[in-house]
């Protein structure tokens, strides 16, 4: 059987911390800026963690397991 090979958009999408979680990045900041407040503006700037019942899911796309 191949290797398994890693998803690409998936890659460039997520990264992974010290303690082993998946860092991701907020959706809706690339455009239409305008129209957000300044504090939704800042706060789409940092990043989150993504949850738990997605992050079984992503780590197959990863080939972290």
């Amino acid at each position: 059987m191949p290797k398994m090979k890693t998803h690409s958009s998936a890659k460039k999408r997520f990264k992974r911390t010290g303690s082993g979680k998946l860092k991701r990045f907020h959706a809706n900041s690339s455009h239409l800026m305008r129209k957000k407040t300044k504090k939704r503006k800042l706060r789409l700037r940092h990043s989150g963690l993504v949850s738990e019942a997605d992050e079984k899911r992503i780590k197959l796309l990863l080939c972290m397991k």
